[in-house]
């Protein structure tokens, strides 16, 4: 993207897409599940029959595109998950985590039921390694030289998944998503990260609002080897 697409994203009113992972005290999910799911999450908002169209969603999917795709993730539990539940948005459910999707909203017009939702809070570990990559998943590489929460994590995973979604044709989206969106985060090593960077596939480069410098590169799309 040019700097001259950039500045034109920045003159648009801009909006963000609101995700809330649960998590239990005595139950949260491992990092690479929530990770994934949330990249799931944004996945099925953008296909969702809501977000087309003439849809009660499209709109505002639309704006949110136009500009910086920001997104922002929340923690909740109990009472907290269960009223966020009852806002408009979709449970996505992967092996342990639960996220929830929202449609975009206006940097400063949260619903109340969500802008008191904690941001912090949300770093989670994972109980064991991951396991090989699942055939045919793409694969959301993270960079390995980055120390970011899970939070953070999970938002660059959406948007690394968002970004490959924009990079296919209308067949691989077809393909990819009647078999369920299937996909994985890992981090590469040092070396293949040197690779993936000038690949030629999806980068994810950061506003550097929270957490990490301006321009950092997150996670580089590696797209699905569908039969």
């Amino acid at each position: 993207m040019s700097s001259n697409e950039t500045d034109l994203r920045d003159e648009k009113p801009q909006f963000v897409l609101p995700l809330v992972v649960r998590i239990e005290k005595d139950a949260p999910p491992s990092r690479t599940d929530a990770l994934e799911t949330a990249a799931r999450a944004v996945l099925e908002i953008l296909t969702d029959d809501r977000s087309l169209g003439e849809g009660e969603w499209a709109q505002a999917v639309t704006d949110w595109q136009d500009a910086r795709i920001r997104k922002v993730v929340r923690r909740a539990r109990g009472a907290e998950w269960r009223k966020a539940g009852a806002l408009p948005g979709i449970t996505v459910d992967g092996a342990e985590a639960e996220v929830r999707v929202f449609p975009p909203v206006p940097l400063d017009g949260w619903p109340k039921e969500l802008a008191k939702l904690q941001v912090s809070g949300t770093d989670l570990d994972d109980p064991a390694a991951p396991g090989p990559v699942p055939d045919g998943a793409a694969v959301l590489w993270l960079n390995p030289e980055l120390d970011m929460s899970a939070g953070k994590t999970m938002a660059q995973a959406g948007h690394g998944a968002q970004l490959l979604w924009w990079a296919m044709s209308a067949a691989e989206r077809t393909a990819w998503q009647e078999a369920g969106f299937p996909l994985a985060v890992r981090t590469a090593t040092a070396a293949d990260w040197a690779e993936l960077t000038v690949s030629g596939l999806p980068v994810v480069r950061d506003a550097g609002f929270t957490e990490i410098a301006p321009g950092s590169c997150t996670v580089v799309s590696a797209f699905p080897n569908l039969k």
